[in-house]
């Protein structure tokens, strides 16, 4: 069978994490939700996604297709009656599509909302969709626990250096080639994975549910208050609670990340801070792209949303419910407003146009310092993105 992972409505809610991904690429967790579903199918998947990223994230079909909501994550009671599909019938939950079973010559005119032309069957039990920005990291703690379960059964823990503070150590998992010593590990709160390759520095204090992906380091004396997870290939320091980095990012010093979700390619200055909770304790709201306001979150904490390659200077400071959109680069003192479009470049005092080829030129540096390529398929994506978000420019 060949499964295709498509996009609903929750790629627009979900931006500005998402103008560089299809909504599968999502972090959460130990693994993305690609990662999930092929875990759980036991099968590679394939992309249906927006036009400008699919070089990127392709689509293949075959005869015979299941299409799966890319914002929903598998268990293996879903994954099951997925598999049970008959052809031409589909698999919804309170009127939204969660998978269809069809042929190759419809899946180019395939709409999440045309479900109803095919047999529907709803699904009696519940499923975790990531609908918003802030179920990231409010729905992180629970994909830790369910991703710490399939990654590690059956599996033993590399051993853990005697140096080591260690509390609820049968929920601590080790991979191959991960360094630790002289760190206090807490899983009596939730699951601590540490990743292939990564390395907790001495003095680390960390506190699950926790996960710290492959080739990933934890600096000197870094507090970590779960559930959080640090994708792979990034560094962290100073204090962190509930949030969720992508991957190949940076914080590496002191300052306070909390109740937030970071992309890939960015870096925060030493000291940057942010504020997850208003001084008067009410309902943060954050800006919303699809609608072009500031909508309810429903939450009293939350802090710092950022798209990809964006950086912020030392000592930056972060209002509560700040969104901060792709190639953004802030610095100076003050706090920035809360809705930073993409290609900004400035800060408190102002913004002016982060020029495209500037925004090149970093991001191919960046990439290159990690081994990896900028690509032409990189650079046609990002212009895109810079016409996308064109309107909102020294607005």
């Amino acid at each position: 069978m060949n499964y295709i992972l498509f996009d609903d409505k929750s790629w627009d809610n979900l931006l500005p994490l998402t103008f560089t991904r299809p909504v599968c690429e999502i972090r959460t967790g130990i693994f993305t939700i690609k990662e999930k579903w092929e875990n759980y199918l036991n099968s590679k998947v394939s992309y249906l996604t927006k036009d400008y990223l699919s070089n990127k994230f392709p689509l293949i079909t075959e005869s015979d297709n299941i299409l799966i909501n890319g914002s929903v994550t598998p268990d293996e009671d879903l994954t099951n009656t997925i598999n049970e599909l008959k052809n031409n019938s589909a698999l919804v939950k309170n009127e939204q599509l969660i998978a269809l079973k069809t042929d190759q010559k419809e899946i180019s005119g395939f709409n999440y909302n045309t479900y109803k032309n095919y047999k529907t069957i709803e699904y009696q039990k519940d499923i975790v969709k990531i609908n918003w920005p802030w179920e990231i990291f409010s729905l992180n703690g629970q994909a830790i626990e369910s991703d710490f379960k399939w990654a590690t059964k059956n599996r033993k823990s590399e051993p853990i250096s005697s140096t080591n503070n260690l509390l609820g150590k049968e929920n601590i998992f080790i991979e191959e080639g991960a360094s630790l010593e002289f760190v206090t590990l807490n899983a009596t709160t939730g699951p601590i994975y540490i990743g292939k390759d990564s390395e907790i520095m001495e003095g680390s204090l960390v506190r699950g549910p926790f996960a710290l992906c492959e080739h990933s380091a934890l600096k000197l004396g870094t507090k970590i208050y779960g559930p959080t997870t640090i994708g792979p290939h990034c560094k962290v320091g100073g204090e962190v609670n509930n949030s969720v980095i992508f991957g190949y990012s940076n914080k590496a010093h002191d300052g306070f990340l909390g109740n937030s979700v970071i992309g890939e390619w960015c870096n925060l200055g030493a000291d940057t801070n942010n504020s997850n909770l208003k001084n008067n304790y009410a309902e943060v709201r954050l800006w919303n792209y699809e609608t072009e306001k500031f909508i309810k979150t429903g939450l009293q904490f939350c802090g710092l949303f950022m798209g990809d390659h964006s950086k912020c200077a030392i000592n930056t400071m972060f209002n509560t419910g700040t969104v901060v959109g792709v190639s953004v680069n802030i610095f100076g003192e003050g706090f920035p407003r809360n809705f930073v479009p993409s290609f900004s470049w400035g800060g408190a005092h102002g913004f002016s146009v982060y020029s495209i080829d500037k925004a090149f030129e970093v991001a191919e540096k960046v990439m290159d310092r990690r081994g990896l390529k900028f690509t032409d398929i990189d650079r046609n994506i990002l212009s895109r993105i810079f016409e996308m978000t064109s309107m909102h420019h020294n607005s």
